[in-house]
């Protein structure tokens, strides 16, 4: 017993001595400053974007200050240990929605600043009409997932399985767009999927009414991939709580030649039963 409590006392102590030190660096502690810090959004991309981003922002940022900024102001403040950034980047076909930690490493460039969090909200060639109505939970959820990784480190680290595990799909009634079907759905996969009376298959406006009409119990899928997608570059699937916006469900896959960007029948079998 006498050995076992002398072990943790000295553990704490050592940690104790790495946090004096600065040589912390796990997530969960990176981020223990987030709520003391300013959150500089970055304006970068299409004017579209920037537009419906800004109002996005303003309706759902809750847990900090922000400010909004250009791409110039950022390169500027990046540095800065004051800050963390909400800022748009481009990658593979993607436009996504990062959020980053400013400081002195971020000299090297964006890459190597601490990411907390990136999430896909359009191609790289343009925000939709679609892709607008989606960003406001995409916020959300940046913001709902940054809040509990200051909390949990497992949190921190498994991105994917925190949104996965918000929401049981039970007794839901399940909407995806016709247009969000990937082009490897067969005639006989639509059949076999009509007969899940939770899942509706609809037009991509009804789809996204029952989004921005809070409907209760409802949940929308969504998918994100480039406009010209390529072999070899992901295509992102996400579903959204209707009533609530928020994100409880996020996979990726690589596009093959075989298997276009969209749902599979395998992502919507046994939903909302």
């Amino acid at each position: 017993m006498m050995k076992r409590t002398a072990s943790i006392l000295l553990t704490l102590l050592m940690s104790l001595s790495l946090m004096a030190q600065g040589q912390v660096s796990t997530r969960k502690y990176r981020l223990s400053d987030f709520l003391d810090k300013m959150t500089k959004v970055v304006m970068s991309g299409d004017e579209v974007l920037c537009s419906a981003l800004r109002q996005e922002v303003v309706n759902v940022w809750t847990s900090t200050t922000f400010e909004f900024c250009s791409l110039e102001q950022f390169e500027k403040l990046k540095t800065s240990e004051a800050y963390y950034f909400l800022i748009p980047v481009e990658s593979e076909g993607l436009m996504l929605l990062t959020l980053v930690k400013g400081g002195p490493q971020a000299q090297k460039g964006i890459s190597d600043m601490h990411e907390v969090i990136t999430l896909p909200i359009s191609s790289a060639l343009g925000s939709s009409s679609r892709d607008l109505v989606y960003l406001g939970g995409i916020v959300q959820a940046i913001q709902d997932f940054t809040l509990a990784a200051m909390e949990s480190e497992r949190t921190a680290y498994q991105m994917s399985g925190w949104f996965n595990t918000r929401t049981k799909f039970k007794g839901k009634e399940v909407y995806v767009a016709q247009e969000d079907l990937s082009s490897a759905m067969k005639e006989k996969d639509l059949h076999r999927l009509a007969k899940n009376r939770s899942l509706h298959i609809v037009p991509a406006s009804e789809a996204d009414d029952r989004y921005q009409e809070f409907t209760p119990d409802a949940l929308v899928g969504y998918v994100i991939a480039p406009a010209l997608p390529e072999a070899g570059q992901l295509c992102y699937k996400l579903f959204f709580e209707a009533d609530t916006h928020r994100l409880c469900r996020i996979g990726k896959e690589k596009i093959t030649k075989k298997r276009g960007e969209g749902f599979l029948p395998s992502d919507l079998a046994g939903m909302g039963k």
